[in-house]
């Protein structure tokens, strides 16, 4: 995408998010750091924020490493049994095959995939240090049974609308469409309109697009 520095040159994640990126070009990022590259876009945005934020989350069965020290005789969290009733920071829970596959078990769910709301729930609950939340409580969230925390969708509407900004072929004029549709967004974000990308906005705000 024009004028969207290379990753290598990216700081922050706040940095990062502020651009619109396939789900390809998330893969192609999480294996050039050799960090997971598996799940969908929530599942790799997460991935690449735990890395800015100095924590690996890596590929199969490895563990999660993570820059904090710890206890030279805690034991391993991929020791843990996982069941219904253990605690997602007790078994150290990443998105990564391990997890999949126990829930892969417990939906019967083949293709399983982690929700928006799983991924937000998992990230809440590790800031709180909350010890009390289990894996059940994590199915309970997939099944829409009990709410934790939500995925922020504006980020997600950002995204589309980036998206769809883009494929529309009179932005071609744009040199940084980026920043063009970044003008039209805040407009579309601070009404009561739907928060998606239409033609129709080139010429309502042409004047400040220009």
């Amino acid at each position: 995408m024009e004028n969207r520095p290379d990753f290598a040159e990216i700081k922050t994640y706040e940095e990062f998010s502020q651009f619109y990126w396939y789900r390809e070009e998330l893969q192609k990022i999480c294996k050039s750091l050799g960090i997971d590259s598996s799940g969908m876009k929530a599942e790799l945005n997460h991935i690449i924020e735990e890395y800015f934020r100095g924590n690996r989350i890596l590929p199969k069965n490895r563990t999660h490493v993570s820059n904090r020290s710890t206890h030279p005789k805690s034991p391993s969290k991929t020791s843990v049994e996982l069941t219904l009733q253990t605690g997602l920071i007790e078994c150290g829970f990443t998105f990564g095959p391990r997890f999949r596959d126990f829930f892969v078990k417990q939906t019967g769910v083949k293709n399983f995939k982690f929700n928006v709301d799983m991924v937000a729930t998992a990230k809440k609950v590790k800031e709180d240090g909350d010890t009390s939340f289990t894996l059940g409580d994590l199915l309970d969230i997939y099944y829409g049974k009990k709410t934790y925390a939500k995925y922020d969708k504006v980020s997600l509407q950002w995204n589309r609308f980036v998206k769809d900004f883009c494929a529309d072929e009179a932005t071609a004029v744009f040199p940084n469409k980026i920043k063009t549709a970044s003008i039209l967004w805040k407009e579309v974000r601070n009404s009561t309109r739907e928060k998606v990308y239409k033609h129709e906005l080139l010429t309502e705000f042409v004047d400040i697009i220009k």
